[in-house]
């Protein structure tokens, strides 16, 4: 007597569509699932700021020199062509 059967789940289901509509009901749904997604992406990014990654350390050996950044040969045509 305390539980719902099948049946009376079908009914509530039907009175649901019937008061909202398919598409009302799935965009609910689906702004719940945003919200859940939003939710993860704001405890990932309060443990992201809490445990700060360490900052890489590049050493130079002796001998080295700075390096220039290469043009490759399509860059290099694209820029006679715009000029």
């Amino acid at each position: 007597m305390g539980s719902f059967s099948i049946w009376h789940w079908m009914i509530v289901l039907v009175i649901v569509l019937v008061l909202f509509g398919r598409g009302r009901v799935s965009e609910i749904m689906g702004d719940f699932g945003k919200g859940i997604k939003s939710f993860k992406q704001g405890m990932n990014e309060e443990e992201n700021k809490s445990t700060p990654a360490p900052a890489p350390q590049i050493t130079a050996q002796q001998g080295d020199a700075p390096v220039a950044p290469s043009v490759t040969p399509a860059k290099a045509e694209n820029k006679t062509e715009q000029s």
